[in-house]
């Protein structure tokens, strides 16, 4: 199998943030994916892929601050909470 690259990467991960399970993390995801995704360094990258496979109704807890965002996504999921209270985007 050969490796994905960075752009069909992107694509996917693009893709991925605007079609949630819940609208309001289609919200938060998606206009940061539209705003920031490119301007991730590869490792961030990573990070993402994996924190797009979580759960949205956990994801929605994290981002209104009604529970810890585990460790491992603490720095790239602060990002995104920060663009999406920037943006209005989160209550």
């Amino acid at each position: 199998m050969t490796e994905e690259s960075r752009d069909l990467r992107l694509k996917r991960l693009h893709m991925r943030s605007w079609r949630r399970g819940i609208k309001e993390m289609d919200l938060v995801l998606g206009r940061f994916a539209d705003d920031q995704l490119d301007t991730l360094s590869d490792a961030d990258v990573d990070v993402y892929d994996a924190l797009l496979s979580e759960n949205d109704q956990d994801m929605l807890r994290w981002i209104t601050g009604q529970d810890a965002v585990p460790g491992h996504y603490a720095d790239l999921f602060s990002r995104i909470s920060r663009h999406a209270h920037g943006r209005g985007t989160a209550k």
